[in-house]
């Protein structure tokens, strides 16, 4: 798959089979993560990477707790809503169960912290994407970033205090097989030539 495929064709995968990729795959996508630009090539994107499903399943415990007791209001982002919704119903496992969670965090007070790593979580899921992976953007534990009950469980997995939580990705094998690579329709995202 040329890189122009892999990018047009990367959809996000919410549904995965319990099968663990390789650790070398899943250094592949990681790899293609820490090459991806940033300001001044300060590269101080960290990655931290989850792949116990105790870990994972106490983490996912944890955010459904801290969501459950946050209030939405007309102006909540849309997505964060939802998570906040699903929360106070119970059960909200917000990594979809995928055997694999990236982390990216980076330095607090950096001007191009989250530029740095969306370029960072951008090349991995299109590295997924062209391995034959699912991968989906998982943004709850940056809205979360101040939550200290969530900063000190990732404090124990590797986050620095001089960190924020930037981002992240879950990443694993579609449960159906391969990702979907249906194409959308691009209904947004104008062009303007000047």
């Amino acid at each position: 798959m040329d890189a122009m495929e892999a990018i047009l064709t990367r959809r996000s995968t919410r549904r995965y089979a319990e099968v663990m990729p390789d650790r070398e795959l899943i250094g592949k996508v990681i790899e293609a993560g820490r090459f991806a630009p940033s300001g001044g090539n300060n590269q101080t994107t960290h990655f931290i990477v989850f792949t116990d499903k105790a870990v994972l399943a106490e983490m996912a415990e944890l955010v459904c707790h801290e969501f459950s007791k946050m209030e939405a209001g007309e102006n909540t982002y849309a997505s964060l809503r939802n998570s906040i919704n699903a929360s106070k119903k119970g059960g909200y496992v917000f990594h979809y169960n995928a055997p694999v969670l990236i982390v990216t965090a980076n330095q607090k007070d950096y001007g191009n912290a989250l530029a740095d790593s969306a370029c960072a979580l951008e090349n991995m899921m299109i590295a997924a994407n062209a391995l034959d992976l699912g991968s989906c953007w998982i943004n709850q534990l940056h809205w979360l970033d101040e939550n200290e009950t969530i900063r000190s469980y990732l404090y124990k997995h590797g986050l620095l205090e001089s960190e924020t939580v930037t981002g992240g990705l879950i990443l694993g094998f579609a449960e159906s097989g391969q990702p979907n690579r249906t194409p959308l329709e691009r209904k947004g995202n104008p062009v303007t030539w000047a």
